[in-house]
């Protein structure tokens, strides 16, 4: 017995061990030593814009700790500035969570809805000492905080009596004020080393239609003020946020702790963001992009918000993949976007099935077929998995092939179509150009060949070989259809931004072409994807496609130079 207890632990201590991040060590302590029982999270968005790829990854952190700890996971939209805040974007931000996998179940909440609260809070800070209303304009503020080396000094408001602070801010409630014209402040320290703590703005004056609660409020609070009081209110244990909020976590735990909320306040820890090269992410930015119409709207292909990613024909499993070899850490780091790409890549590569479209075409006719024949050849619809079965594609005396598929006079090692060359068409014959046909510019409008029955592909035939294969289309049956290659929006060689802080567009970020592909597309739904032999991916545009006349946006090309980093 002593020998297999011996054995058994030796077994044990050879396990490979299993890789926790900060954050999953911090919560496993909490609940070790009892501070919290479960665990909750929150995804806390501000709705004034769309999602981008960074927030995915605080989605997915979020909700994937919720998941691991057997918890709960709520969604949340901090909603405590209408000048800025739309519907459309409440809605947005739903679609994207969702499709990222993040079940909120029946936990949809909004900041707005916790306005009373928030109110009361601010009156007990007032009875407590601990809030008063201010004269000094903004500027005025941001004089009197001081500097890194310099304490602030006091407001004149400081000293204002409870009585008085309480009448001031009930009169900024009943509308009294101007925007602007008065504020409240939290007393706590002028001459604190970290600014967020001099007397911070707790609420303002603003008279704005809000999306949720209308013309109730004509005082808001502000985003430090409110975002603890929500995560206290809805029980969430572990505040996961983006590591600007860093110097922010005193002040939370202030708010926390002066309102008195048990028995278990939430925790703030923070994580550095997902940056990715060369790409546009600030909403400001965007914002000018969609209103000068440069990019069609906030889900134009170009972008990295969810929703454009999603249309482009990005997985939610791609994301998924990319946000986990990102990882998680306290540093902050810029990934290439080429690792993104890699992940769609490996997603899609066993998924989806790899069909023949000519994007550039050029006619061939194969002048020995006979003329009114149109005979079905079977394609495997991915060599890689043959779970994914096979098709019927047409095939007929007259294709399209790329033009770049035929050279008059190629380089040497060109092994694709030209005079006197034989290639082999994917999943047909073999077939030996005899030549074209010009205009008067000199560009080849036709080229001519001939097949060889015997080589017809399954057949069994090993007469000889060829070094070249091409796809094509067959010119009855075809599809015309619209495609989009994509770039980056931005010109990778200078930068993101120019001197004066404008964006480095690339003129090139949006190639259209008219192609025709094969007859089994011609019906395909939104948001499905394929594979164009040598190509890259392609998804259905959702927007723009229509029945019949489907409009493909390239996801990704098929080959990248990117490689993932060998593991220590």
């Amino acid at each position: 017995m002593a020998e297999f207890s011996k054995e058994n632990t030796a077994a044990e201590e050879a396990k490979e061990p299993v890789s926790r991040n900060f954050i999953e060590q911090m919560i496993d302590k909490d609940l070790e030593e009892g501070v919290y029982e479960t665990v909750h999270t929150r995804f806390p968005p501000e709705p004034n814009g769309y999602l981008h790829i960074g927030h995915a990854k605080s989605i997915l952190l979020n909700y994937g700790l919720a998941k691991q700890y057997g918890g709960k996971f709520n969604l949340r939209f901090d909603d405590t500035n209408p000048t800025k805040e739309k519907i459309e974007f409440v809605e947005s931000i739903k679609a994207d969570v969702k499709w990222l996998g993040a079940d909120w179940e029946d936990r949809l909440f909004f900041a707005s809805n916790y306005f009373d609260q928030m109110y009361e809070g601010a009156v007990k800070l007032i009875k407590k000492g601990k809030a008063y209303v201010s004269d000094l304009s903004a500027d005025q503020i941001r004089e009197y905080r001081g500097t890194l080396t310099e304490p602030g000094k006091m407001d004149p408001g400081a000293e204002r009596s409870v009585e008085e602070n309480l009448a001031l801010f009930e009169e900024m409630k009943a509308g009294k004020y101007a925007d602007g014209e008065k504020v409240l402040r939290a007393r706590i320290d002028m001459a604190s080393p970290n600014m967020n703590m001099r007397d911070p703005v707790i609420y303002r004056v603003a008279h704005m239609t809000h999306h949720n609660t209308g013309d109730k409020w004509c005082i808001y609070p502000m985003y430090d003020f409110a975002h603890p009081i929500e995560d206290a209110i809805e029980g969430i244990t572990h505040s996961i946020c983006t590591l600007e909020f860093e110097d922010h976590r005193p002040l939370y735990d202030w708010v926390v702790r002066e309102l008195e909320y048990k028995p278990y306040p939430p925790r703030q820890i923070e994580f550095a963001k997902l940056y990715l090269t060369n790409v546009v992410t600030g909403k400001r930015y965007i914002k000018k992009l969609v209103e000068q119409g440069i990019v069609d709207g906030w889900d134009d292909p170009r972008l990295v918000s969810i929703a454009a990613l999603r249309r482009r024909g990005f997985t939610p499993e791609s994301i998924k993949m990319f946000v986990d070899l990102c990882g998680i850490s306290k540093s902050n780091s810029s990934v290439d976007y080429a690792m993104l790409e890699y992940c769609i890549r490996e997603d899609l590569k066993l998924k989806r099935a790899r069909v023949m479209a000519v994007v550039d075409p050029v006619k061939l006719v194969i002048d020995n077929y006979p003329e009114d024949q149109i005979e079905y050849l079977d394609a495997p619809n991915n060599l890689e998995n043959e779970a994914l079965g096979s098709r019927k594609v047409p095939f007929g005396r007259e294709l399209y092939i790329e033009r770049e598929d035929f050279m008059e006079e190629p380089p040497k090692k060109y092994f694709r179509m030209f005079p006197g060359n034989e290639v082999r068409l994917m999943n047909a014959y073999f077939v030996t150009c005899t030549g074209c046909e010009k205009d008067e510019n000199g560009n080849v409008t036709v080229i001519h060949g001939t097949y060889d029955p015997a080589t017809k592909s399954g057949s069994g035939f090993e007469g000889r070989k060829v070094k070249g294969t091409i796809h094509w289309v067959a010119c009855q049956t075809a599809v015309k259809a619209t495609v989009r290659l994509y770039e980056n929006i931005i010109d990778e060689e200078k930068g993101v931004y120019n001197e004066d802080g404008s964006l480095n567009l690339n003129p090139n970020s949006l190639t259209v072409k008219e192609a025709w592909i094969e007859p089994s597309l011609k019906e395909a739904k939104p948001y499905e994807s394929f594979q164009f032999v040598r190509q890259g991916y392609f998804c259905v545009d959702y927007k723009d496609s229509k029945p019949g006349e489907p409009v493909f946006n390239r996801i990704v090309s098929l080959k990248s130079s990117f490689k993932l980093p060998k593991k220590d």
